[in-house]
């Protein structure tokens, strides 16, 4: 199905957003304005616009330690995410989750988790959800290539086939998990093969493709609501930065070489040369549109610099559902 000129637009738009919104992140926490952690999606931006661009608003998905990415491409408020980034009390969680627990429930973001393949069992509980309450709804579990070694990812994909759950089980295999590359730590070529061993279609597809992903998202995604169950996605990609920031520079464990060859193939840069080659954007309207996003991330980061601290008498607030 061809994606309408101004549905391609909003695309780029999205991903021009990921990748100033993580930029400014990195710079805002190594001057130290951010505490905790920040793991930057720079370069992954394919995945999340592809995967969110193929589903409604209602439809759930699930996130990562490295989420912010798929956060902004489900719809949620950049000022509110930069501010609980600065660990203010008007951001998602109040300034108390930081970068890797954002939620937005109203766009169907159902949260981020620094657990390592936490996500998928909650993902397939939203699926049940949506088939129980007989809705045409799906739930996207996001998940990298390290995850798809653990427990919660085998058990999940197994559930999901024997009821037919309407998830869709998207891995993005950035090539390394932290300091350990995929091709060690795993006992296939393609995390999609282990989808036999669940009676489930399995499709690896380029990462740095929006396109690509979201044509292979819409198939995932219409099997899914027809009730002919779940699908596990692949995406190959590559991470810009180091696992997660640091401060004092700290070695990265992969080669130079490959890092500097993935950054020759930058996502951004190739759809944007596909929307002006193909006549739905000069390279003007692609300059104004990052012109306008670093206008906005700038101003979300204004927001949150403004915005209050959580106060000493609030910690034990939101402990407990009232």
């Amino acid at each position: 199905m061809a994606v309408e000129p101004q549905a391609l637009l909003e695309m780029y738009r999205n991903m021009v957003t990921i990748r100033e919104f993580d930029r400014r992140a990195v710079e805002e926490f190594h001057a130290g304005n951010i505490p905790g952690v920040v793991h930057a999606y720079i370069g992954q931006e394919a995945i999340a616009v592809g995967v969110c661009s193929a589903l409604r608003r209602d439809d759930k998905i699930v996130s990562t330690h490295r989420g912010h990415g798929h956060t902004i491409a489900k719809g949620a408020d950049i000022k509110l995410m930069m501010a609980e980034l600065f660990g203010r009390s008007n951001g998602y969680c109040h300034g108390k989750g930081g970068s890797m627990h954002i939620a937005d429930f109203r766009v169907g973001m159902l949260g981020a988790n620094g657990i390592v393949g936490a996500g998928l069992p909650i993902a397939a509980g939203a699926a049940l959800a949506a088939q129980l309450e007989q809705s045409d709804r799906v739930a996207v579990a996001f998940f990298g290539d390290g995850a798809s070694n653990e427990g919660a990812f085998h058990g999940s994909l197994n559930l999901a086939s024997v009821w037919k759950l309407p998830a869709i089980f998207v891995c993005e295999n950035n090539q390394w998990a932290v300091s350990v590359p995929a091709s060690y730590a795993l006992s296939v070529d393609d995390v999609s093969m282990r989808a036999a061993a669940y009676n489930m279609p399995g499709v690896t597809v380029d990462g740095t493709d929006v396109l690509a992903v979201h044509e292979v998202m819409e198939q995932a995604v219409r099997r899914a609501r027809t009730g002919g169950g779940p699908t596990l996605l692949e995406c190959k990609t590559y991470r810009w930065r180091i696992h997660s920031e640091q401060r004092g520079n700290p070695a990265d464990p992969r080669p130079r070489e490959a890092v500097d060859t993935a950054q020759q193939h930058d996502p951004i840069t190739t759809f944007g040369a596909k929307l002006q080659e193909d006549g739905v954007a000069t390279a003007a309207t692609l300059q104004q549109i990052t012109q306008e996003v670093e206008c906005a991330v700038a101003e979300a980061i204004t927001f949150a610099k403004a915005s209050p601290l959580p106060q000493p008498e609030d910690a034990l607030l939101d402990v407990f559902a009232p």
